[in-house]
């Protein structure tokens, strides 16, 4: 059975230890220390704290692009997963994984960027643990806009025509990368996972008690060999889909992004061959259609984080106490592997240089 009463000391602490490591490869991200992209969790630690409250050592989960959060929950190496995502030969796949494909076999997790590919992932995780370790649960994370994912949906029918110990986490932000989400998906995530036959429980994402109630119920029926279930909560991110996201841009630093968005959306329109002219105000309708909603939902969210929020669950001397000592220990941790990657030339830029 999941422990269904909440430890909110320790829960606030995960959180708090979550955003922490994020920020932490966000600041490196902008020095050029990060390869590639990377893909922010900032506004899921209370999902992510909610749901891994409730496993133990034998349960696996199967992760997404946004898995940082989840590995460290788990009690991953922090030094070893730092020196992952910077790149480093020293990390825990010798700096081949980045930040969407890291593994650990002492965590019992994986991650994949593929979208929607943590859905078969955990199924055959779930098959193995009915076979090899009965009682336990395979659990996976997913954004809605993934449910469009064929593997995804295939997932969903062997998870209940098998009756497997599995349970899909959808995260909800409302945005598939820069598409909003309603314009290309028919039905609701919830509408759609009950249609499979999935047992489902709903959550905000940035009440973290909420998650824990409504995840303890899915894992413990799933343990009991009583079929998959299905947690739909919502949530923000605040960083858009991933660093240097242009909208999120736009409000931070508006003058600066319209400096660029503007002459590059005339080019388009007074381009001759970029067709039509009702095509060309149809396109730029569109455009300016996502960043208004962009604009709103971060309005609306912007006070939805589930790390402040949580902070009511300690009181105010537990929690500060809580983040000196987890502030201590992350920034010991990244201080030591940036020393450790030193002021090499990759990715473009020397340490402490810009995008």
């Amino acid at each position: 059975m999941s422990n269904n009463r909440m430890n909110a000391a320790q829960i606030y602490r995960t959180m708090v230890r979550m955003r922490l490591v994020d920020e932490a490869f966000v600041e490196a991200w902008k020095d050029g220390l990060v390869p590639g992209e990377y893909h922010s969790a900032h506004g899921e630690e209370g999902i992510n704290a909610g749901v891994l409250a409730h496993l133990n050592d034998a349960d696996t989960l199967a992760l997404d692009h946004r898995n940082t959060g989840p590995f460290v929950g788990r009690g991953i190496d922090l030094e070893a997963l730092m020196l992952e995502v910077l790149g480093s030969d020293e990390g825990i796949a010798r700096g081949m994984a980045g930040h969407m494909h890291i593994f650990d076999p002492d965590c019992n997790a994986g991650a994949d960027g593929i979208v929607g590919a943590g859905g078969p992932l955990a199924v055959g995780q779930a098959i193995a643990h009915t076979r090899a370790n009965p009682g336990s649960v395979a659990v996976t994370f997913h954004g809605e806009a993934a449910m469009n994912q064929g593997m995804m949906m295939e997932a969903y029918n062997m998870a209940v025509a098998w009756n497997l110990p599995v349970v899909f986490v959808c995260k909800d932000n409302k945005w598939g990368i820069t598409t909003y989400s309603s314009d290309q998906t028919a039905g609701t995530p919830v509408q759609r996972a009950k249609g499979f036959g999935l047992h489902v429980e709903t959550a905000a994402g940035h009440k973290v008690a909420d998650v824990h109630r409504a995840a303890g119920k899915l894992i413990d029926r799933a343990r009991a060999g009583k079929g998959p279930g299905f947690l739909y909560v919502t949530c923000h991110r605040p960083n858009g889909h991933l660093e240097g996201d242009p909208l999120v841009g736009l409000l931070r630093q508006p003058k600066q992004q319209l400096s660029v968005w503007v002459p590059e959306l005339m080019g388009g329109f007074t381009n001759s061959a970029s067709g039509t002219t009702g095509e060309k105000v149809r396109a730029m309708v569109g455009v300016g259609k996502r960043a208004g909603r962009f604009t709103r939902d971060m309005a609306l969210n912007t006070r939805k984080d589930p790390v402040r929020r949580g902070r009511s669950l300690v009181g105010a001397e537990a929690a500060a106490t809580i983040e000196a000592q987890e502030r201590a220990e992350v920034l010991a941790a990244i201080t030591a592997v940036r020393a450790r990657v030193g002021n090499r030339l990759g990715f473009g830029v020397t340490t402490g240089g810009t995008r």
